[in-house]
């Protein structure tokens, strides 16, 4: 097979995708099945093992991505129906002082979107915005930017949230490299395209709160809500855990403490798995039925979690079944080869395949799964290891939240609640997301020379 018919097997198999997605509205999770069928029709691969592949692929993928994805979705639910978020922001807010308000806001953006969907965090959080804007007479962009800086890289980089966690999977690198590195890339690139650029564009754009001084709240009553110290510590139990087990396997397979009962209990409590239901159980407990939620209740939020869940679970496992054939067909191997000798370093590749599908069809997720299943095959045929598959699941993140446009539910919902037009939110959001996509290149490029 040369090399010019791979590379039109995959762009055929990206424009196919596109195709289904946009013009004929078929579901990411049908059309990237189909896509998969094609690209195993093209090289050639038995039907028989075509459809082996889909089934390898969805169950290897879900096995891992279905528990955690899940299990995340009700953590936030928890929280987010307790008032965690709100309460973390007006903490934040009040030590930081009104003058550093948009250091407040991208802080508790990054924190708050950690177990929090982007658009579910920015709606319960939107008030304060407004409340800020009022009393300081700023325009609204001089906090919304931060705080949407916030959430946007937290939600593409650090897991437990979807879109790392299905992009981890499918490259096969441990969840603690990634929100090590998500950290690390992930603060420096959310000061730039939030503070940094917030106050810029507040200067060019003057947007007063689109609601009347009655729809904001007038004041905090923190008696209402579980306190800073309370949802702080809930938060970083699952992201101390999961870093704990990749500490312990790290030393433990460079033989610098020998494997023991005691190891394997810190490797097993910090397995995502056992990570996540620990603190989802907490946060049941002390945000919901400890502070008066009847169990009913819990229940009914645990289920309406699953929800949105599952659309995102079905996505990656499409995704994983694209991988696989991939994988079965060759085409995964005579990628790898034929990029060795490419002046194209793995990272800016997947950042590119991420960026041009985001672009083309809006969603970050679909964007995000769709670049993992291609480069997957060609990450595990160079050898990397796991702090620099880290970096191709953040250049990846990356590449998927660059210029957010009309076809992205995101545009849509920021404008509206913002109160702008078209014009004003590409100036705004669609600048701040390419920033984000731009800084996070930049700083995975800078980290890989040192990993």
């Amino acid at each position: 097979m040369s090399t010019l018919f791979l590379i039109f097997i995959v762009l055929s198999a990206v424009a196919i995708l596109l195709f289904l997605v946009l013009k004929l509205k078929v579901s990411a999770f049908i059309a990237l099945l189909l896509v998969s069928i094609y690209v195993g029709v093209l090289t050639g691969m038995p039907l028989n093992n075509i459809t082996k592949a889909i089934q390898e692929g969805m169950a290897g993928t879900l096995g891992f991505v279905a528990t955690v994805v899940g299990l995340g979705a009700i953590f936030g639910q928890m929280l987010e129906s307790s008032g965690g978020a709100e309460s973390l922001a007006h903490y934040l807010v009040k030590k930081f002082g009104k003058d550093r308000a948009p250091w407040a806001m991208v802080l508790t953006g990054f924190i708050v979107a950690i177990p929090i969907f982007l658009d579910v965090a920015f709606i319960i959080l939107v008030p304060i915005v407004y409340a800020l804007s009022r009393d300081t007479k700023r325009s609204l962009l001089y906090y919304a930017i931060p705080l949407l800086a916030g959430l946007a890289v937290t939600h593409s980089f650090v897991p437990p949230t979807p879109g790392p966690i299905a992009v981890a999977d499918i490259i096969k690198v441990p969840l603690g490299w990634v929100i090590f590195m998500g950290f690390i890339l992930g603060v420096p690139t959310a000061i730039i395209a939030g503070p940094i650029f917030g106050k810029y564009i507040s200067k060019k754009i003057y947007l007063e709160s689109p609601y009347t001084l009655d729809d904001v709240p007038q004041e905090f009553d923190p008696k209402k809500f579980p306190s800073f110290r309370s949802i702080a510590i809930i938060i970083s139990i699952p992201l101390f855990l999961i870093l704990l087990n990749t500490f312990t396997t790290v030393i433990v397979n460079k033989g610098i403490v020998s494997k023991s009962v005691f190891t394997d209990i810190l490797e097993f409590i910090g397995h995502p798995f056992s990570a996540l239901i620990i603190a989802t159980l907490i946060a049941t407990y002390f945000l919901c039925l400890k502070r008066g939620m009847d169990k009913q209740m819990v229940l009914d939020l645990s289920t309406k979690a699953l929800g949105p869940a599952g659309i995102i679970i079905l996505i990656t496992g499409a995704g994983g079944v694209l991988k696989q054939v991939l994988i079965d067909s060759g085409i995964g191997q005579m990628m790898a080869e034929s990029m060795a000798n490419s002046p194209l370093p793995p990272i800016l590749l997947a950042w590119t395949v991420a960026a041009v599908v985001r672009v083309t069809q809006g969603s970050a997720t679909v964007a995000m799964i769709t670049a993992a299943s291609i480069i997957a095959p060609i990450v595990g045929e160079f050898g990397l290891n796991d702090p620099q598959r880290a970096l191709i699941v953040i250049s990846i993140a990356s590449g998927a939240t660059l210029l957010s446009h009309v076809n992205d539910s995101g545009f849509w919902l920021v404008g509206k609640y913002l109160g702008m037009n078209e014009k004003q939110t590409l100036q705004s959001w669609t600048v701040m997301e390419t920033i984000i996509a731009f800084c996070g290149l930049a700083f995975t490029l800078l980290a890989s020379l040192f990993f």
